[in-house]
Parts: structure tokens; C-alpha cells; sequence
């Protein structure tokens, strides 16, 4: 097992790259490398630098190592696609130019699936033909990043988007070639969405490049899915908490990728409130202190 640790730009309360209450990227990258972490991933595009050379100059000034992306956008709205494949490509485009290789797709929040985050048997549902073009769309990037890019690409499942719960994923992998789509598991949405993320990964293992590790509170997601919180606000009252404080278990997340002899990067995510992001670097080092007490590195 070659396991490396990278950190994101969430964790630091950086969400959309045109959020004014966003810190300098320059000072999310200083604070990763002073927290332990060699990696980092993008952060919406636009928000660092997409002249490779001004980042790059950056990165290595941090001996940091770029590791991937997230396209975090509204697949599920066909309205949005123009948008939706800009940001793709682009995105790519950035990967590419530092040698970067996961491409994440996540279908962002949905004002129809919104109140019923945690809530599968009350979740909206798309018709047959809004699936169809919706499993399209993701398609349509994943071929592009891997055949015209040379990436990775893997759908991620995010509570309150149209990839929430298990049997949409399910579905959607059943129904996209593997040589273009891959999984990206996140051990805390898969976790709010009620499934068990381990033996989700024990069972599309093949499918797995690339998993993003994040812990959740038993007692918050309770409360928020109780009380129809919106995802924003829930992460605002700490749904996502330290490594190790909440209720996945990372003992048997490291046993399956041991076993499974999983190489390359996980990514640290614990998302914070971009109105109070003061404990971030503090988070970054408990969450990396919790990790390599484990033998990750």
C-alpha cells in the first residue's frame, strides 16, 4: 500500500471560486504544507491560478504536488451545460498542464433533492429520460477527461445532488463504461447518505481511484437530516468533525485499501463554514496527526 495524503481547498471554506469570502489561494497553500500535507487538489476553477506557470512556481515553492479536481457543478440542470462543460474543460485542461490525474464529477445541490439529504426514501427522482441525459452528461466528461486528457475520472456521490444515495450510484455505474468512469467515495457523504462507504469500496473496488476521507458527527447528521437542514448550514453546525471523532470507521477503511493494495492519493476534506474558517489549519493538523498515527503518510 502506497497511500500519500493530500488536503482541498473545502477545508478551508472554499466552495465556489467567486466567493468573496474566500482566503488568497496562496495562503491555503502555505497552510497545507505547514500542516504536513505534499498534496493538495484545485479547488473550483478560477479560484488558483490557471496559468500553469504562476501556480506551478507556487506549488513547488510549498513542495506541494497538485492531485485532481473536483467538477462540482449542476449536471442534473441541462440549462447549466454550457456552464457545466466549460468548467469540465478547463478543468482538465488545468490537470493536465501539472501532470494531475483524478478528474472528480460531483452533481451539485438541487433545490428539488435539497430537504431530503439523508432522506432516500423521500428523495425526488428523475424520470426515465431526464436519467438518461443526466447519465449522458456525466459520460460525456468522463470520455473527455480520459480519452482527450489522459485523467482518471470518477463520479462522486454529495448529499442533496441527483448522485446521493446508493442506488443512483449504483445504477449509474451499471450503466457507464468502467473504461471511462471510475468511483471517488467520500467516506462522510457516503455516510449521510446512509450507506456503509467500506463495503461500498470492498464491492466496486475495481472501480475505485480515488477516495476523499471525511469523518461525520452521528450526533449533528441526526439532528440536521431530523430538521431538513440544508447542506450549507449542517456543515456550519459541524456534520463533518475531525478524523476519527465521528462515526467512520477508519480502522476498516485503511484494512480494505491495505488489503486491496490501493496506491495513490486520498484526499483530506472537512468542510468548513466560509463565514468562520479560523480553526482550519488546526483541523488540517489534527486530521493529518489522526492519519499518520494510523501509518499513513
Amino acid at each position: 500500500m502506497a497511500i500519500r495524503i493530500a488536503n482541498a481547498p473545502c477545508s478551508w471554506g472554499v466552495e465556489f471560486a467567486g466567493d468573496e469570502r474566500n482566503p488568497a489561494w496562496e495562503e491555503i497553500l502555505a497552510q497545507c504544507a505547514e500542516a504536513g500535507y505534499r498534496g493538495i487538489e484545485l479547488g473550483p476553477i478560477g479560484y488558483m491560478p490557471e496559468d500553469p506557470d504562476v501556480l506551478a512556481e507556487a506549488l513547488n515553492r510549498h513542495d506541494l504536488e497538485l492531485v485532481g479536481a473536483v467538477v462540482y457543478r449542476p449536471f442534473h440542470d441541462p440549462s447549466k451545460w454550457d456552464e457545466v462543460l466549460d468548467a469540465a474543460t478547463r478543468t482538465c485542461e488545468s490537470l493536465k498542464a501539472h501532470g494531475a490525474k483524478q478528474l472528480v464529477m460531483i452533481d451539485s445541490i438541487a433545490e428539488r433533492r435539497a430537504p431530503t439529504a439523508g432522506r432516500p426514501d423521500e428523495a425526488e427522482q428523475m424520470d426515465d429520460d431526464e436519467w438518461s441525459a443526466f447519465r449522458d452528461r456525466l459520460a460525456h466528461v468522463a470520455r473527455m477527461a480520459t480519452e482527450d486528457y489522459g485523467l482518471t475520472a470518477s463520479i462522486h456521490p454529495h448529499a442533496a445532488g441527483f448522485l446521493d444515495f446508493e442506488v443512483e450510484v449504483e445504477r449509474l455505474l451499471a450503466e457507464v463504461d468502467p473504461s471511462i468512469m471510475g468511483l471517488c467515495v467520500d467516506t462522510g457523504h457516503f455516510t449521510y447518505a446512509g450507506g456503509d462507504p467500506v463495503a461500498f469500496m470492498d464491492k466496486h473496488m475495481d472501480r475505485l481511484h480515488y477516495v476523499h476521507f471525511k469523518d461525520i458527527d452521528p450526533g449533528v447528521k441526526a439532528d440536521v437530516i431530523a430538521n431538513r437542514t440544508g447542506f450549507y448550514d449542517a456543515c456550519a453546525q459541524g456534520i463533518f468533525c475531525h478524523l476519527g471523532k465521528g462515526e467512520v470507521d477508519f480502522d476498516a477503511v485503511k484494512k480494505l485499501l491495505a488489503d486491496a493494495d490501493f496506491d495513490g492519493w486520498c484526499t483530506v476534506e472537512q468542510d468548513q463554514d466560509p463565514d468562520d474558517r479560523s480553526s482550519s489549519l488546526n483541523d488540517a493538523m489534527i486530521n493529518r496527526q489522526f492519519l499518520v498515527s494510523m501509518g499513513f503518510h
